[in-house]
């Protein structure tokens, strides 16, 4: 089974193309407007141990927060479809990443119940372009259109960097581990996911 998928999106502010490949350690291209945010998605791309590639166009550059949003509506979008099929995943996942000062837990259920519970208590200010309340935004938005339920705790740290980049990699390596082929079956008393 191959689970690799496309998505575009484009509205009057921007132009999103996404292609995710989540069984394969491919090549990872990243292509925003945003540097951390390019950083954080190799970052993310990179623990997931998928290919992938991504190209968000600004077409009326007012500030950060439309190509962070819409660039994490693709990327879970396309997560989705990549994912319809549950049969035999693993569904569950988390993990506890130290980065330095930082340790964050990350935790996934691909429930198709999205949603995200988030407590980083970050400082509002702008690293590499992206303004950091912007970090919440884009993990609740790509819960949202995934499906995936996420939480991400900040268990301790205080080097902004060092915390966002553990999220990203606690996502990458979670979501890896919950989207593995374990079995056959669904996993829920349902019978459907």
């Amino acid at each position: 089974m191959t689970r690799q998928c496309r998505y575009s999106r484009e509205t009057l502010e921007t132009f999103t193309e996404v292609y995710i490949d989540i069984d394969s350690e491919g090549e990872i291209r990243i292509d925003t407007p945003i540097p951390f945010l390019n950083h954080m998605l190799e970052t993310l791309f990179k623990h997931m141990n998928s290919s992938a590639t991504i190209k968000t166009v600004d077409k009326k550059p007012y500030d950060d927060h439309h190509i962070v949003e819409d660039t994490a509506i693709a990327i879970g979008e396309a997560l989705a479809k990549c994912i319809e099929d549950k049969s035999g995943i693993k569904r569950y996942s988390h993990v506890v990443v130290p980065m330095d000062d930082a340790l964050i837990l990350v935790a996934v259920d691909i429930s198709g119940r999205g949603g995200s519970y988030i407590d980083l208590d970050l400082e509002k200010t702008v690293i590499g372009g992206m303004s950091t309340e912007n970090v919440n935004h884009f993990i609740d938005t790509l819960a949202t259109r995934s499906k995936i339920t996420i939480h991400v705790l900040k268990i301790r740290g205080h080097n902004i960097h060092h915390i966002i980049e553990a999220v990203f990699k606690g996502l990458g390596l979670a979501l890896h581990d919950a989207t593995r082929i374990i079995g056959s079956g669904i996993r829920s008393t349902k019978g459907v996911i």
